[in-house]
């Protein structure tokens, strides 16, 4: 948007994140930060393409959504469509393959965002030159860290492959359950590396900390706003990634709902569309879209759940809530964040691998009565992700709504992006580098999907271009 009182500032595409958006910033004539948005530009299709499709097409079709978090897609999926077919609950054998799978992805993409899109603006700074910002720097001036990165992605990855089929996009689970069972000799190769991977886990979380704290005073104020947060929970309050029911808090850390079962979603929150973005906004319902938005991902999880059930994790979750508070609010925490959610699926991890029921022949459970319709929820790497599907007496789909991650941080985001804007942007004549990578830098921080969110084609070029108060372009850089 442009008048005749305004300036507009465009970033396009913002950069090392997963899938394509773009930040417009409109200054007043004082070139004040007026108004932040960061637009989801493309449109996604998958509620639609699905439509006319067998139900049991659905965990295999909607991971398409994505090449970092498909087994969130997948796992989401499945889970619906095992109400569908009269279950509410599989064999051990399927659970515990399809909870094995889900910490690997949980592992991969922590290891991934952290190591390989955030860290160059840890280990550098914010405003270090470009070029510096880089994981080809990164692996050039901190080998050992990087190559820790390369491997603990692996490793989830090859923890995917062994349950899923392969990497990306495998096909293991099914209406009922799962299409097979933990080989030992696969169950033995992935425990070969168990031990390193505690060992980088516990050195990540220990260097996330260390990077918060020391810079504690400055990311306290940088893109943070006090929020509610929002996540699933285990009956007892413990942090739960594959099954359990909603848990808001507002920002005092009172509870604003508790136990809520994935079906009743509609009566707890509502999404609200705007004009200028494909994306949504969610807000819960009692407090109305002003103030009812929430956050969701690693940070909100830390803040919900009442503990976690792994020891070393915990252990850091303790410590975290006492560096930061009863509810971290600083938006660069979901770092530190992020990485105590990177151990706990390592602990996760090696409790599975000891299971016998991973290799039990039980793999699918007896279809019971057919329904008609199902919602089912799961914590996916950036947050709650939550299925919705509805299918005629021809098995197939007629309905799907699906509320990711990314789209339950959207308000968030944008608020984090207008504050940065406002510290970093206001009254200043012309756009720097850095600049534009501060606002980033706040995006990054909450690991957006969106692709996820969205649906896109094509690669997008980088341009900024102030136009002042007459509307004459008074300065513009290419990236």
């Amino acid at each position: 948007m442009s008048t005749t009182t305004e300036k507009k500032i465009t970033i396009e595409p913002v950069s090392r994140v997963e899938g394509h958006g773009k930040v417009t910033l409109i200054l007043d004539e004082e070139r004040k930060v007026d108004e932040a948005r960061f637009h989801i530009v493309e449109f996604r299709g998958f509620e639609r393409f699905v439509q006319g499709r067998l139900f049991w097409e659905l965990p295999v079709l909607v991971q398409r959504l994505c090449g970092i978090c498909p087994v969130s897609h997948h796992l989401c999926a499945s889970k619906a469509v095992d109400k569908i077919v009269g279950l509410d609950q599989i064999t051990p054998t399927g659970e515990k393959m399809r909870c094995l799978m889900h910490y690997g992805q949980m592992f991969q993409s922590h290891a991934l965002h952290f190591f390989h899109l955030s860290s160059p603006d840890l280990l550098y700074g914010f405003e270090a030159p470009r070029e510096q910002r880089t994981i080809t720097h990164v692996i050039e001036a901190h080998p050992e860290l990087a190559v820790q990165g390369v491997a603990m992605r692996r490793w989830g990855q090859e923890i995917i492959k062994a349950t899923a089929g392969k990497k990306v996009h495998g096909t293991g689970a099914v209406p009922g359950g799962i299409n097979k069972s933990l080989s030992l000799s696969e169950r033995d190769a992935l425990k070969c590396e168990l031990d390193k991977m505690l060992e980088w886990a516990e050195a990540a979380v220990r260097l996330a900390r260390q990077y918060t704290l020391d810079h504690l005073e400055e990311l306290a104020e940088f893109g943070t706003m006090k929020s509610n947060h929002l996540s699933i929970v285990g009956d007892d309050g413990r942090m739960e990634l594959y099954d359990g029911k909603y848990r808001a808090i507002d920002p005092n850390g009172r509870v604003l709902i508790d136990g809520v079962p994935p079906e009743d979603y509609l009566k707890i929150f509502r999404e609200e569309v705007r004009p200028w973005s494909y994306m949504k906004f969610p807000f819960l319902i009692d407090a109305g879209p002003e103030d009812g938005w929430f956050r969701v991902g690693p940070l909100s999880r830390l803040n919900t759940c009442t503990y976690i059930d792994t020891p070393r994790a915990e252990n850091a979750r303790v410590d975290f809530h006492e560096k930061l508070g009863e509810v971290a609010q600083a938006t660069m925490a979901y770092h530190w964040a992020r990485m105590i959610e990177l151990l706990h699926a390592a602990e996760k991890i090696r409790e599975l691998l000891d299971d016998p029921d991973l290799q039990g022949e039980d793999r699918v459970a007896a279809w019971g009565t057919r329904r008609e319709e199902a919602v089912a929820v799961i914590e996916a790497p950036r947050g709650t992700l939550l299925h919705h599907y509805k299918v005629n007496e021809n098995d197939q789909v007629v309905m799907a709504n699906l509320i990711v991650s990314t789209t339950n941080n959207n308000e968030a985001m944008n608020r984090t992006v207008q504050r940065i804007a406002e510290s970093h942007l206001s009254g200043k004549p012309e756009i720097t580098e850095p600049m534009l990578n501060n606002i980033e830098v706040g995006i990054r921080a909450y690991d957006p999907c969106l692709s996820c969110a969205t649906h896109a084609l094509g690669q997008m070029p980088l341009e900024v271009t102030i136009v002042d108060h007459q509307g004459e372009i008074v300065d513009r850089k290419l990236r």
